[in-house]
């Protein structure tokens, strides 16, 4: 770890992770600097915070004071991109993410968890199986929880479950997982990888760059840019297939999940018994079984909580059902991989809301299993026309309005919720998957998928 102390940093960021590393980092006498480029509520709230700890700060703008450092700290919500953080890189400034910092101080051992999908259902499933196993953790990172916050309190004895992104990733220097677990690697945010997929997959492989042979990598068997990137690492490799049987790792064999470690195998679960449903909820049950596992949980346990576990909100999330009706909330989903996922999951007709903030999607991938599965599109928001565009001829589209064209929020998801409920009968399912992000008339993917539950729950 870098000496701190009397040693000049910037904070780009002034949300719950940039207050938690300020907060660490002056704890640890550095000169602290903070600079939020927003003027919302919630930053001015966190500055105000900031500086009753006497921590000099700045919003609205980024001023040539924040230059003025050797190491700059940037919170997970901050491109890569970002020009703040590209000049800094010009003028030779060392630039690391929020979860190095914070990694420098753990004491316990990290589980770090990243994909393109299906990160926060695996995070929060491995919390919960640890917990019911009654051992020591916590579970931070792109959760919601900043790692920089708890890090402090963390001894020998806590495992640390880590959600991280590849824009986090992308700024490690030593951060090291002692179990490094990669989901899958599908399009998304190429926006900010010059629309590449090689340079997005070689982000996400970051998470292993320091593991060594005591280390352990869990990654997913069917996963095409995993294969292809899973090479060269030193640590211990324990793969995950919904579809066929693994060396080590956990499989699917008739009808049961099961685990080989070191040529014992466990019996885990029936698959029929989890109860999150789809192929892709399967694979993150087998990922967070095997962190557990390797973690020294026993399979009781994650049996238990596999059968018991109910999943994430904005994921699958059954709303309610209205006049037979079914209505499901996978705001989360913004990329078509997920929708996808999400589709396979449901045996009835659906009416599929999507749109949003398209990230260059490529949506030919589900042309085939939406003709099959979708009766209806409702399209909304930025990428209305995009969608209409790929779909047209193949599945019936309904346009609700394109951005600018109505007022957002609560206006513009009552009127796509009366489409979609309109083009259905009793035995269908209405689904929100959007394959885009919320950002033209949503603050994110939660608050869309709030509003969405609030208004199918007045139906």
């Amino acid at each position: 770890m870098e000496e701190l102390r009397n040693k000049k940093i910037s904070v780009i960021g002034a949300e719950r992770s940039g207050v938690a590393v300020a907060t660490l980092l002056d704890s640890q006498k550095a000169k602290v600097f903070v600079s939020d480029f927003g003027k919302s509520e919630s930053t001015q709230k966190h500055i105000a915070e900031l500086l009753s700890k006497n921590i000099e700060c700045e919003f609205g703008g980024h001023s040539e004071r924040v230059y003025d450092c050797s190491l700059m700290v940037i919170s997970p919500g901050v491109p890569t991109n970002a020009p703040v953080v590209t000049e800094a890189q010009k003028r030779g400034i060392k630039v690391v993410a929020e979860i190095e910092v914070a990694s420098w101080f753990c004491k316990g051992s990290i589980i770090a968890i990243t994909g393109s999908n299906g990160k926060t259902t695996t995070t929060t499933l491995l919390g919960r199986i640890l917990s019911d196993a009654k051992k020591k953790h916590v579970v931070a990172g792109n959760i919601g929880t900043a790692f920089s916050s708890l890090v402090l309190d963390i001894d020998q004895e806590t495992v640390v479950v880590l959600e991280v992104s590849s824009f986090q990733l992308d700024f490690i220097d030593t951060f090291r997982p002692n179990i490094a677990v990669i989901l899958n690697i599908t399009q998304n945010h190429l926006d900010r990888y010059n629309n590449s997929m090689e340079q997005y997959a070689d982000s996400k492989m970051r998470i292993v760059m320091n593991q060594t042979d005591n280390d352990i990598l869990i990654c997913n068997a069917n996963d095409e840019w995993t294969k292809k990137k899973v090479k060269s690492q030193k640590s211990k490799v324990f793969q995950f297939s919904s579809v066929g049987d693994v060396i080590s790792g956990a499989f699917a064999e008739d009808g049961i999940l099961k685990t080989r470690i070191e040529n014992d195998v466990h019996s885990i679960i029936s698959v029929s018994d989890i109860s999150i449903n789809g192929e892709h909820n399967l694979q993150n049950a087998m990922a967070a079984t095997l962190a557990a596992q390797l973690s020294g949980v026993k399979p009781a346990y994650i049996k238990s909580t596999l059968r018991n576990f109910k999943g994430v909100e904005h994921r699958q999330e059954f709303v309610r059902e209205v006049n037979g009706i079914k209505y499901i909330n996978n705001s989360k989903a913004t990329t078509v991989e997920a929708v996808e996922m999400s589709l396979k999951s449901f045996d009835e007709p659906i009416v599929l809301i999507m749109g949003g903030k398209d990230k260059g999607n490529d949506y030919s991938t589900i042309y085939e299993l939406a003709k099959k599965k979708v009766k209806a599109i409702v399209a909304t928001g930025y990428s209305a026309d995009i969608i209409v565009k790929n779909f047209n001829g193949k599945v019936p589209v309904t346009t609700i309005a394109t951005i600018g064209e109505m007022k957002p929020n609560l206006e513009s998801m009552q009127k796509t919720i009366d489409v979609a409920t309109s083009l259905a009968v009793k035995g269908d399912i209405v689904l929100l998957s959007p394959a885009c992000t919320s950002f033209d008339w949503f603050r994110d993917y939660e608050e869309r998928g709030t509003i969405f539950k609030q208004l199918v729950n007045r139906l």
